[in-house]
């Protein structure tokens, strides 16, 4: 009898002090976006919104970025267990020791554009050589300009980079104090509101430059502690760009709301093109997020032709295509 009480009174306090279930605290993660929240980043918002990534147990905290180099930078030191950064960008930043494996392509085609006024007598890429071309320092096109330039035949050197703050890139070109700049896609619409039929454009991948853009990468070390926290980020995010793809609305509604500043319509017109960015045969037959072995063999074929990389590394070791639910693909 006094051996059956013990044992209640043990339970009770048991009970008391987990509850009826076992309590497991959320693994906090610190994901930090390559530039500051637009339309490209609703779904992780959505999915945290909707409570996803708690119930996957995640405790996420999103970081507005500074540009790829420096959430490949941060991601690469452990800073940021997590980050979102331009492919290429990345692979550069792996090239210097940053210690980065790519784990999800969000854009499966490269989002590198130039832009210019028709009326400065710009033709096409060859006529920028003497030319000005505005962009921040860091950049992820400038630090790709090498092989673009070498691709169409130029100096990489024939050119003068202005440092321009991104929400200054379009007044320095109607202004006429930059002759071209670079913009990722998914902004091709505010540009050509304001640029009209004087809008001079060309995507790089045309002559050649499409290696994989923004893509999620994750500190290597933590890969290695952790691949369960990883897939399971991988796979809300995932099940949130799949479930924006199909109805957009309420993502881009969420990502309003988190942040200040944001216009429905404005970021509902750029994730349409996002979703442009997105699809491949891979993202519409394999997985959504995958990374074709091929492509990567030549991404870093370019990054090392053109780039000085201090420390080479194997390729097949900075990229995985483990964490990908494999049933969620892209709508063909």
């Amino acid at each position: 009898m006094k051996y059956g009480k013990l044992l209640l009174a043990v339970a009770l306090v048991f009970s008391m002090l987990f509850g009826t279930g076992t309590a497991i605290a959320a693994e906090k993660v610190d994901f930090i976006l390559n530039w500051i929240a637009g339309g490209d980043h609703a779904p992780y918002y959505y999915a945290l919104q909707k409570g996803w990534y708690k119930d996957a147990g995640i405790d996420l905290v999103i970081q507005q970025g500074k540009g790829s180099s420096m959430s490949a930078k941060r991601t690469g030191i452990g800073k940021n267990p997590i980050g979102l950064a331009d492919l290429g960008t990345a692979l550069v930043a792996k090239g210097v020791g940053a210690d980065i494996v790519a784990v999800m392509n969000v854009y499966a085609n490269s989002p590198y554009g130039m832009y210019w006024l028709k009326s400065s007598g710009i033709k096409g890429p060859k006529d920028l050589v003497g030319k000005k071309i505005g962009n921040p320092s860091w950049d992820a096109a400038r630090q790709m300009w090498p092989a673009l330039a070498k691709s169409i035949g130029i100096d990489p050197k024939s050119v003068t980079w202005v440092n321009v703050q991104p929400n200054a890139k379009l007044g320095a070109l109607m202004s006429g104090n930059i002759d071209a700049t670079t913009s990722f896609y998914n902004i091709h619409h505010i540009f050509k509101a304001k640029l009209a039929d004087n809008m001079g454009f060309f995507r790089w991948k045309k002559y050649g430059v499409n290696p994989y853009g923004n893509s999620i990468i994750v500190n290597g070390d933590y890969l290695k502690k952790k691949p369960e926290v990883v897939k399971s980020f991988v796979h809300v995010s995932q099940k949130a760009f799949k479930t924006c793809v199909d109805s957009p609305d309420p993502c881009i509604k969420a990502l309003v709301s988190a942040n200040t500043g944001l216009k429905f319509d404005n970021e509902k017109t750029n994730w349409g093109l996002v979703n442009e960015l997105m699809r491949d045969e891979f993202s519409t037959t394999v997985a959504l997020g995958y990374f074709d072995p091929t492509r990567m063999d030549s991404d870093y074929k370019m990054i090392e032709t053109y780039f000085n990389l201090k420390t080479p590394f194997d390729i097949k070791t900075t990229y995985t295509n483990d964490m990908l639910d494999r049933s969620i693909k892209m709508p063909k």
